[in-house]
């Protein structure tokens, strides 16, 4: 069986240690291929929040990186069939290129190659506060077909380190690209209600 292909680009945004565990958990699945590719901002914040090692270990994790200048690299073709694409984290500049369809770097461009091939594109839009102009951007690329994933933790399963949070959030993102394999989040299984 041919491996689902699934692009990860990384940004550079806050939030370098969820695109390592997505890769990570990307990695472990059997049936996928991991393409990566990261803006030399990613590069940067990479060494700054998740240490010197990151970048060389998430390089190891991909099937195949590119350089985020080569707009003709694979991914930068609808012909180059995918099961879809993780922006994580989002940059509010990749997320305001996106949605005016600036396809200047190959983030961008794989990007736009997904909305058109009507393909799964997650965006893991990081900022904070946002201003009227994310907003319009996020409804922007919504309305295009993306789905817009802020890393906003979920706390009903009581995580006790920043590392489960972190976990959850890169499950969650895998989980929206709808793989052919079983959930990766830990779902909400209700609350039970005590009798009066």
């Amino acid at each position: 069986m041919t491996p689902a292909k699934v692009v990860l680009g990384v940004t550079g945004a806050s939030g370098a240690a969820i695109a390592v565990r997505i890769a990570e958990r990307l990695a472990a699945i059997e049936s996928v291929e991991l393409h990566l590719v990261l803006s030399p901002a990613a590069h940067r914040t990479l060494a700054h929040e998740v240490g010197a090692d990151a970048l060389p270990s998430l390089l190891r994790l991909a099937a195949r990186a590119y350089d985020h200048a080569d707009i003709g690299a694979t991914i930068a073709s609808g012909s180059f069939s995918t099961a879809g694409m993780i922006v994580a984290p989002c940059s509010m500049r990749t997320l305001a290129a996106i949605s005016a369809g600036m396809a200047d770097n190959l983030v961008v461009r794989a990007a736009d190659v997904h909305l058109k091939e009507r393909r799964r594109l997650v965006l893991m839009a990081r900022e904070t506060p946002l201003h009227l102009g994310h907003l319009r951007n996020m409804c922007a690329v919504t309305e295009m077909g993306a789905i817009i994933m802020p890393p906003v933790p979920a706390f009903y399963h009581r995580p006790d380190t920043v590392a489960a949070i972190v976990d959850h959030l890169a499950a969650r993102a895998i989980d929206l690209l709808a793989l052919p394999i079983a959930p990766l989040a830990r779902a909400w299984q209700g609350e039970e209600q005590k009798s009066p």
